[in-house]
């Protein structure tokens, strides 16, 4: 029997026997082995004993499975076969690794979220770099920290605490789901704190907003943002605005458009004066639904008559920037 102390290069430079195949065994990792037939091609082999009975597990092919992700495989079927339960049956072992315990999160988790893309982009950016290939079960309290705290040292201390709360839920996923059996994340605090965001335009600058974004940007963003500073709603919300939403003075969104868990207060956005100003609202099909389109010059100068919604002056965010024009596939505001 071949046993020695197996390395990556070790691996890779093994040879093919003449005839038949071979096994290098691993030492310090009894019964996993290396198997090389004669046509070249090397997999993970597991000899273990169960109920008395000597078997074989095939654990994966090399190079697709590196030699530590081997040992970790071996490692998960060595707990399995010690709670008397058969290996065979078990998750393959790149099943449990961060990566795909992550991949799993979002889509049963997270998908129907807006923040998808956003929660998506940052595990890839700020995580999966660190802890890809990892089973997931060999992630401790220590590892987190080490990854937040680098996190916190370039100083983005937002984003670390962002990366705690997604993490913290997706372990707990995976508590509930029995991929682990605690959550590593467990009583340990955010790093730092939140800065609160008290910039907002004042109202000569909002004035100035109102008046030259129809310049920069014409229909349908312009149209879009001078509504959005008349209602103080959300940019989806104005984006998407049907003409069954609105009654009389006010705007009423159906529970589905609403954020969160919708409130009689939340749901209804009782049009300003300005905006009730605006005479140009005609049926627009860019898609199925119609949306109610702005006809933008009937909105007023911007001036000391402008009016915002009273939303403003209840904690609601200013426009700081304009954002990219909405995807015209889709309900849209758009000029006559």
């Amino acid at each position: 029997m071949n046993t020695r102390t197996l390395t990556a290069a070790a691996v890779e430079r093994i040879r093919a026997p003449t005839s038949g195949q071979i096994d290098h065994f691993d030492q310090g990792y009894p019964g996993l082995a290396l198997r090389i037939s004669y046509g070249g091609s090397k997999s993970w082999v597991y000899f273990y004993r169960l109920f008395g009975k000597q078997k074989r597990l095939t654990l994966g092919r090399w190079p697709s499975m590196s030699l530590s992700a081997a040992r970790d495989a071996w490692r998960n079927a060595r707990t399995t076969i010690e709670k008397g339960e058969s290996p065979q049956h078990q998750r393959p072992a790149q099943a449990n690794s961060f990566a795909a315990v992550a991949d799993e999160w979002l889509k049963r988790d997270q998908a129907h979220n807006r923040s998808y893309a956003i929660v998506k982009r940052n595990i890839e950016r700020c995580v999966l770099p660190a802890w890809e290939d990892r089973q997931i079960s060999t992630i401790g309290r220590r590892d987190i920290n080490d990854l937040i705290d680098g996190v916190v040292d370039r100083g983005a201390v937002t984003m670390a605490r962002r990366l705690h709360a997604y993490l913290h839920r997706l372990f707990r996923w995976a508590v509930g789901r029995g991929i682990l059996e605690t959550n590593p994340m467990a009583h340990l605090p955010k790093p730092g704190g939140e800065a609160p965001r008290d910039r907002v335009l004042s109202g000569l600058e909002l004035a100035q907003v109102f008046k030259n974004v129809i310049k920069l940007h014409p229909a349908p963003s312009g149209p879009m943002f001078q509504m959005l500073i008349l209602t103080g709603a959300r940019r989806t919300e104005i984006a998407a605005l049907r003409w069954s939403e609105i009654k009389d003075d006010t705007i009423i969104l159906p529970r589905e458009r609403a954020k969160s868990k919708p409130t009689p207060s939340r749901s209804r956005l009782q049009l300003s004066p300005s905006s009730k100003t605006c005479q140009g609202l005609v049926p627009v099909t860019l898609s199925s639904p119609p949306t109610a389109a702005i006809h933008s010059s009937t909105f007023p100068e911007a001036s000391d008559g402008l009016t915002p919604s009273p939303r403003f002056r209840h904690g609601a965010s200013m426009i700081c920037a304009a954002p990219s024009p909405p995807d015209c596939s889709a309900s849209a505001l758009i000029c006559k």
